[in-house]
């Protein structure tokens, strides 16, 4: 079937382009949520079934990123999910990162300043000739945020490889619509509210055994452990070690959400969106390109969007649009017609 044949599953206003910044639920994913706000109103249920989304969660994003769900953690946030990456740093590692990285990717790094370790940057289009001997971590997003820039992986890991630094991915911006492949990757992380179409506050993590045995669970808690009461701490012997307690209705929004883009296909998805995101390119005159997400300079776009009533975004000074499984041609030509 193709993403057209799901179209019935959204509502969306036209002129949203803005997927970037979060993601509109699917029919599923909304009904779901709201029955569990509605039992949670009159007390009709205990917590257990809504934790059960958070199992059927974790496995649709293992499948979603070709990864066993023993090496796959849940938490809320990506920078709470990269703290323990950080703190198992040796004192003096020095981390690469891009230029233009989210700050969610840096300053888990960058906090550790106190004990030498460094953190540097490079830009997009140098960043794989930035990996060289010296460099202990790559710490990089797969889809930039602020340009839409995809990472050259196999490039990546090929030089992380030579001179044995970690791979850690932030693919809050990638998984959903990109096709990812994990292997060699030793850590990947990406919170669920933007292309996976989630409530806010499910996040998800990928860590390889070699690397989650140099880490420890910082966030050990009564859900990682299994115990509600008293010092009898045990903790699993793979990823769920590093769980955070859940934020249960995020989840249940979350599990029919993950399981629907595995059921239309992330490379149908895929396809639509660079189709759409193309099409907006070359009515402005731009090539075309290899990600979802068009960045341009485009003066006096904003204003021109928001008496139109497309709703976009600006960063560092450009327009910012993205295309997901909801958009259409119509939008396209909505966004194309305003600025013209």
């Amino acid at each position: 079937m193709a993403v057209a044949d799901y179209a019935h599953l959204w509502e969306p206003r036209p002129g949203w382009l803005n997927t970037a910044s979060y993601g509109l639920p699917p029919r599923p994913a909304w009904e779901a949520l709201q029955a569990a706000l509605a039992d949670w109103h009159v007390g009709a249920t205990s917590w257990e079934p809504w934790d059960a989304s958070t199992v059927r969660a974790r496995e649709s994003f293992a499948r979603l990123i070709g990864a066993p769900a023993a090496d796959v953690f849940v938490g809320s946030t990506v920078s709470a999910a990269l703290a323990p990456i950080a703190a198992a740093l040796p004192d003096g590692a020095k981390v690469l990162t891009d230029s233009v990285e989210f700050t969610s990717n840096v300053f888990p790094w960058q906090v550790h300043a106190d004990r030498g370790v460094e953190v540097v940057t490079a830009p997009s289009e140098d960043f794989v000739a930035a990996i060289r001997p010296g460099v202990d971590v790559v710490a990089v997003s797969v889809v930039q945020s602020a340009t839409g820039t995809v990472l050259d992986l196999p490039a990546v890991l090929a030089a992380s490889q030579r001179i044995g630094a970690l791979v850690v991915l932030d693919a809050s911006q990638a998984v959903g619509w990109l096709p990812l492949d994990i292997t060699g990757v030793d850590a990947l992380v990406a919170h669920s509210y933007k292309w996976m179409m989630s409530p806010r506050g499910a996040t998800f993590g990928y860590l390889s055994p070699a690397l989650r045995d140099r880490c420890r669970p910082l966030h050990a808690n009564w859900y990682a452990g299994s115990s509600y009461y008293g010092t009898a701490m045990e903790l699993p012997a793979d990823a769920r070690a590093f769980d955070q307690s859940p934020a249960w209705f995020s989840f249940v929004g979350a599990a029919p959400a993950l399981e629907l883009l595995e059921e239309i296909g992330v490379a149908e998805i895929h396809r639509h969106n660079i189709g759409l995101a193309n099409e907006f390119r070359a009515g402005l005159g731009l090539p075309p390109g290899d990600s979802a997400i068009v960045s341009a300079d485009v003066p006096g776009a904003d204003e021109a969007f928001t008496a139109a009533g497309v709703r976009a975004a600006v960063r560092d000074g450009r327009l910012r649009a993205s295309f997901h499984v909801y958009s259409t041609r119509t939008d396209v030509q909505l966004a194309l017609d305003a600025l013209s």
